[in-house]
This record gives structure tokens, sequence and C-alpha cells, in this order.
């Protein structure tokens, strides 16, 4: 019998319908208050579309569409319930997680970040994870202190 009248899946579609978890970091997942709230409202995204996905009636179809949402599910999961919330930072005397730095740069530009977690991070939007290197290396300074990033050296201009 011709493959076009079996309804059976292809591995093609087989492998569509198993997507690789997304990567978990291995550093704690410090988040702010604004983090877990996003962390949560993205899960329940998920969700939905997981809810959307299932009532798809072509079986094959449902598979592809349900994929993705169960992948995010997975993880937003994990990382809602691994989240350890950080309080607000008690003083601006020193760089702190969820505090906003900012600093000058060795070419006279002036950059400043909020030091979030990992998933809430968006250096476009002024937020860097407290994970990198940038955040570690100021993290415990003060307003004059010099850091060096790489090869450039920063400087600590203020902190909120």
């Amino acid at each position: 019998m011709s493959v076009a009248f079996v309804k059976e899946e292809s591995a093609e579609t087989a492998a569509e319908t198993v997507l690789p978890d997304r990567p978990i970091s291995p550093h704690p997942n410090l988040v702010t208050e604004t983090g877990l709230k996003a962390l949560e409202q993205q899960l329940q995204s998920a969700r939905d579309a997981y809810e959307a996905a299932n009532a798809i009636d072509d079986i094959n179809e449902r598979r592809r569409q349900v994929a993705g949402p169960a992948r995010d599910i997975r993880y937003f999961a994990e990382r809602v319930h691994s989240a350890q919330l950080m309080p607000a930072p008690a003083s601006a005397n020193i760089v702190s997680f969820g505090g906003t730095v900012r600093f000058g740069r060795e070419d006279g530009r002036e950059q400043a970040y909020r030091i979030v977690g990992e998933d809430e991070a968006d250096p476009k939007a002024g937020t860097i994870s407290y994970a990198s290197p940038v955040a570690r290396a100021l993290i415990g300074k003060s307003v004059g202190d010099l850091v060096t990033v790489g090869n450039q050296e920063l400087e600590i201009i203020t902190i909120s």
C-alpha cells in the first residue's frame, strides 16, 4: 500500500513533536518581585497555549502545536519552583542585586543597569543578570570604585 494512504506519522513529524528542554542555568535562580511575576505570567501563557493546541482536531497538527508550549511549561514551572525572591536593596551605598548602578567606561560612555535575575535580564531595556561578568565585578562595590571587566576599566558613578 502506498504511504499516501497510511495514517502513520513520518519520522519528521514525530521529531517535531519532541522538542529538547530549554537549558536551566546552573546558577541560583535569584529573582526580583517583578521577575517572579513575569515567570508566573509566562507559565500561565504557556499553559493557555497548551490548552489551545490541545483543542486542534488533527492529531499530528495537535502534537506539533503542543510541543512548544509543553516545553515552555516544563521550563517555567521549574523556574517558578526554584525562584528565590530577593528583597529590595537595603541601601544605595553598595551595588547589590535589584539595585541600579551607573558606571563610566574608559571611552567616556556612561551606562546604567539594574541587576536582576537571569530570566528577566534584558540589556537593551537596562537590566543585566547578576551572573553576568559586569554585574559580578560590580556587586559589593561603592561609588568611585574601579573594576576591571575583560580589558576595560569601569568606574561606579551612582548607585540607586
